[in-house]
């Protein structure tokens, strides 16, 4: 089943994890299956929950670790259109350092999602994507990642 963005206004929590310039991100592929972008960790916020309760729910269902907000958080919208569907969300971002320091050490991580699927999170530098020919989502995040306390040039 094709993925669609629902036709409500979603609200989600990204944590930017980062070693050195590269930042933590899933590949996401379109309908057939070829990678077209990444984006970081994270999920919708479920009612009732805090950006910080979702943040840290996400990185423990995805990738069983803990994680501590290290950064302000980074709030904008983002109207976009997937596979001709109109999708809607407010996005709350924020610096984060995983518990796990292994993690740093892994060019790659595999963990499955809630609905079976099998997702690869890679370290990428934001400014490697273009040669590729691949987006970063949400679509607004690049422009902000420069605020960002820990931003590209922070150390981990």
């Amino acid at each position: 089943m094709t993925w669609r963005p629902p036709q409500s206004i979603r609200t989600l929590a990204v944590g930017l994890a980062w070693n050195s310039r590269r930042l933590l991100v899933a590949e996401i592929a379109d309908h057939s299956g070829r990678v077209i972008g990444v984006r970081p960790l994270g999920g919708a916020i479920e009612f009732g929950e805090t950006r910080e309760q979702a943040l840290h729910r996400e990185f423990k269902e995805e990738l069983g670790v803990e994680i501590s907000i290290v950064g302000p958080w980074l709030a904008f919208e983002n109207i976009f259109a997937y596979e001709g569907s109109a999708g809607h969300e407010f996005v709350f971002a924020a610096d984060i350092v995983l518990s796990d320091r292994v993690l740093y050490e892994m060019p790659e991580i595999v963990f499955t999602i809630e609905n079976g699927q099998t997702v690869r999170a890679v370290w990428i530098d934001p400014a490697e994507l273009a040669p590729r020919r691949l987006r970063l989502f949400p679509d607004n995040l690049a422009a902000h990642l420069g605020s960002a306390s820990n931003g590209p040039d922070a150390a981990n």
